[in-house]
């Protein structure tokens, strides 16, 4: 984890280090201060030079030099190469695959050729592999997750150009230095590609994916109010990241997000020099007004404090929540010790868990075990669960028909995990992805080493079973996923109620001001039909209702039910 951080960092400085000339119209007081860098609580030992302009010491700005410096330390393993050019005000960088963004500091834009692929770790398999665990080993072979490298579908997006001058951001080419907002940098060379943040509090620089309520580093600072520059360039720079990042934005009708500060009434509170007040704005705005349930408040700026505050939930969260409640008290009449994640009634094997884990355990780790049975079987490691579910079913004289993946309260996870589960049922899982930021669309298939042979064959699916999947308005994000790819593969029966949805992946985000949350990214699951990507959104159908929440874990009569249906 250490090492993929490091190399998101590495990326973030590369983008911002060029050499540059100072242009005549520009006449800031520039001054600088080196920080201390956290990769979340552990201090590197390295220090980050920041800028800041005319006697503003809360809005810092990075140079692009000093980050190429580090990009090429933390990163010069990796196969992530940038080489730079520079002409007057224009600053161009090059992939070593050709592409490029470059960054005019006249007319405050960055310019993509294509900003999926030159943002895309030269891990991703296609152009919108949504899969983060390294699955290759030293010797560069897959290990327990496949990824296709002969993609089905992949379609570009445009020429992308972010325009910050629309929204009064202004980066700053002056005595030889070429600054940026390091929030700008944040929100669109490392946040969205790779899902962190960097947090200043006035006293340290902290790379993280989000900032928790009892971070020790982060709250070590003072609290206060914030500077009428930062105050004006965090609302600008929030809603340019929204307008841009926020996956259902169009869902949500929603024209700009400036627009809807407006219709909320939140405008004048977000441009309080307040932090709280701010921050309270953004929670509120996530809970009652997006209410996606994927968008979430994490933690309030360091500026407020780790103050104890819970907003209001909106319809859709307090919806989920009413269900879930129901369904988990159904299950405890049956199943008052717990229900177990590995079960077999008659002919009929049952998987329950209700999250996707991975554990911390390298990939690689899972072929060094003596057994199987060495593996955990509480459902507690998503993959361990398939492996020993797997030599269960498939064991010798094996009674099993039909295989029933209960994710009744599974309310998301780790998507590579679910990507895992899905090719153990039917032999490839084949998922697409579209960027509602840049217009690209992509497919990309898995397969998964389940009987730990290092070979992805026949012998590692169940896709000979009757398989079946319980799901109701609880199953959330992976939880959705999963049957939906089941649902279109034609090859999985649904029972139970329609899911909850959740279409969009998690983009951890941040404030300028250091507000930490999360929202629905612009990269979204969708299946393919007839040559047309549909997003997930509003869950999947079953092929078959059970309406009452008890009747899914009487399993003696569910397992009858089942063998009367074919």
């Amino acid at each position: 984890m250490k090492k993929i951080i490091s190399c998101f960092l590495a990326l973030l400085l590369a983008l911002t280090a060029l050499p540059c000339m100072a242009l005549e119209d520009e006449e800031h007081e520039i001054t600088d201060n080196a920080f201390p860098l956290f990769l979340d609580t552990m201090e590197t030992g390295e220090e980050i030079k920041l800028y800041f302009l005319d006697g503003v010491n809360d809005l810092p700005y990075v140079e692009i030099r000093d980050w190429m410096d580090l990009i090429n330390m933390l990163c010069e393993d990796s196969g992530y190469q940038l080489s730079l050019e520079t002409a007057g005000p224009i600053a161009s960088y090059t992939r070593e695959d050709d592409y490029t963004m470059i960054v005019d500091f006249d007319e405050n834009t960055f310019r993509f050729m294509d900003y999926n692929l030159f943002m895309k770790n030269p891990q991703m398999s296609t152009l919108l592999d949504f899969a983060s665990t390294d699955c290759y080993n030293e010797a560069g072979e897959p290990v327990l997750l496949k990824k296709s490298n002969d993609y089905s579908y992949e379609r570009y997006g445009d020429e992308l150009v972010v325009r910050l001058g629309d929204y009064g951001i202004d980066i700053i080419a002056q005595d030889g230095l070429y600054l940026i907002p390091l929030q700008t940098m944040t929100d669109f060379v490392l946040e969205t590609p790779f899902g962190n943040n960097f947090f200043f509090n006035g006293q340290s620089l902290i790379l993280t994916n989000s900032i928790s309520r009892d971070h020790e580093v982060y709250y070590a600072a003072p609290a206060g109010k914030r500077s009428e520059t930062l105050t004006r360039y965090g609302y600008n720079e929030l809603c340019l990241m929204l307008d841009s990042m926020y996956g259902l934005k169009e869902v949500h009708e929603i024209d700009s997000f400036d627009q809807l500060f407006d219709q909320t009434g939140f405008k004048h509170l977000l441009l309080d020099t307040d932090p709280k007040v701010a921050d309270t704005a953004i929670y509120y705005l996530i809970n009652k007004y997006i209410d996606d349930i994927h968008s979430s408040f994490t933690a309030f700026s360091y500026l407020t404090g780790p103050i104890d505050y819970e907003a209001d939930n909106g319809p859709s969260l307090t919806s989920i929540k009413e269900h879930l409640k129901a369904y988990k008290n159904a299950r405890a009449e049956r199943y008052p010790e717990g229900v177990p994640a590995y079960e077999e009634v008659g002919n009929t094997a049952y998987l329950t868990f209700d999250h996707f884990r991975l554990s911390s355990m390298a990939l690689e780790d899972y072929y060094d075990i003596e057994s199987v049975e060495d593996l955990p079987f509480d459902g507690s490691d998503t993959l361990a669960l398939v492996i020993r579910a797997h030599a269960m079913i498939t064991r010798e004289n094996s009674p099993i028909e039909n295989v029933v993946i209960d994710l009744s309260c599974n309310t998301g996870g780790v998507v590579d995990t679910a990507a895992y589960l899905v090719a153990w049922c039917l032999g490839k899982a084949s998922i697409s992805l579209k960027d509602t930021f840049t217009g690209a669309m992509a497919n990309t298939d898995y397969w998964a080493d389940v009987n730990l042979d290092r070979v992805f064959d026949e012998k590692d699916t169940i896709s000979d079973k009757n398989i079946f999947c319980l799901i109701s308005p609880v199953s959330f994000s992976c939880g959705n996923l999963v049957p939906n790819v089941f649902k279109q593969s034609g090859k999985v029966t649904l029972l139970g109620r329609t899911s909850g949805g959740g279409s969009c992946i998690v983009l951890t985000a941040s404030s300028a001001w250091g507000t930490s949350f999360n929202i629905s990214a612009p990269r979204r699951i969708s299946f393919l039909k007839n040559g047309s990507l549909y997003d997930i959104d509003r869950g999947a159908d079953p092929d078959y209702t059970i309406s009452k929440p008890e009747k899914y874990y009487d399993r003696q009569a569910l397992t009858d039910y089942i063998n009367s249906l074919y």
